[in-house]
């Protein structure tokens, strides 16, 4: 399994799972600061066209191109079907966001081969590598 240093140096499109159109919100303000930090940000939210500038897929079946990180803003009980999609598009990380915790989902993502971060926010991992980086 990678680390999450491994994983913030190695990945380059993010994926957000429940990514809002309002500023306000926590999952827009992650998205606004990795597309900041050189990440390619793909919202995934079946209410909305268009997020940060991006279209919006209603579900990571939709996107027409390799994830690498599928970051989940979405309640625990719906994230098993989040992983099985992601497992299904070849994306090699399942990032669920502080507050979310899944054992089952965790669990079928490293059955699947993939890298498991949970309870963790990937913005607040960001900035913590970046600013480490700047000692």
């Amino acid at each position: 399994m990678r680390t999450i240093e491994q994983i913030l140096r190695e990945s380059k499109i993010i994926a957000i799972v429940g990514l809002s159109p309002r500023p306000w919100r926590d999952s827009y303000q992650v998205g606004a600061y990795l597309k900041e930090h050189g990440y390619r940000v793909i919202p995934v939210n079946p209410a909305v066209a268009e997020v940060l500038g991006e279209r919006c897929y209603p579900d990571l079946r939709s996107i027409p191109v390799q994830v690498d990180v599928v970051d989940i803003f979405r309640r625990a009980e719906e994230v098993p079907a989040i992983v099985e999609q992601a497992a299904d598009t070849g994306a090699t990380v399942v990032w669920m966001q502080l507050g979310i915790v899944s054992q089952e989902a965790a669990d079928e993502a490293r059955g699947r081969g993939m890298d498991v971060v949970m309870d963790r926010c990937i913005k607040t991992e960001h900035q913590a590598l970046v600013s480490g980086e700047s000692k």
